[in-house]
């Protein structure tokens, strides 16, 4: 089986040792991915709703060099760490997959890697033939 690792050249998915995406064949399963810029901080902070975009736009990203796209998502898993944004969440996933609909999860979360982040997203794809 062929696999691609696709990397955003963060220090520390070789010292944690993982993959911003990894496509395994026709499945491409992207990493649980917060809000951060190109440096690696965090992007507006307690924002549910601006966190949600950056990070679906980070995944949208390690999609398409994957050859992939929104489109291909069959499955995203929603981290946040107040229930009650799941409406502003959700609104934003809703913007991104529209009538894609993959089968998605929100759950609630103590903390999440760096105390200003409040969202962190993980996807996975079924390329087409």
């Amino acid at each position: 089986m062929d696999r691609q690792r696709i990397s955003t050249g963060t220090e520390w998915e070789p010292r944690v040792g993982y993959s911003r995406a990894v496509r395994a064949g026709d499945h491409v399963h992207v990493a649980g991915t917060t809000a951060t810029d190109d440096e690696g901080e965090i992007v507006a902070p307690g924002d549910p709703a601006a966190q949600t975009r950056r990070a679906l736009e980070i995944i949208e990203a390690a999609l398409a060099e994957a050859g992939a796209g929104l489109s291909d998502v069959v499955r995203t898993r929603m981290y946040v760490t107040d229930v009650d944004d799941w409406e502003a969440v959700g609104e934003v996933h809703g913007e991104y997959f529209g009538d894609v609909r993959p089968a998605a999860t929100m759950v609630e979360v103590e903390r999440l890697i760096d105390s200003d982040a409040v969202v962190e997203i993980e996807a996975t794809a079924i390329v087409g033939e």
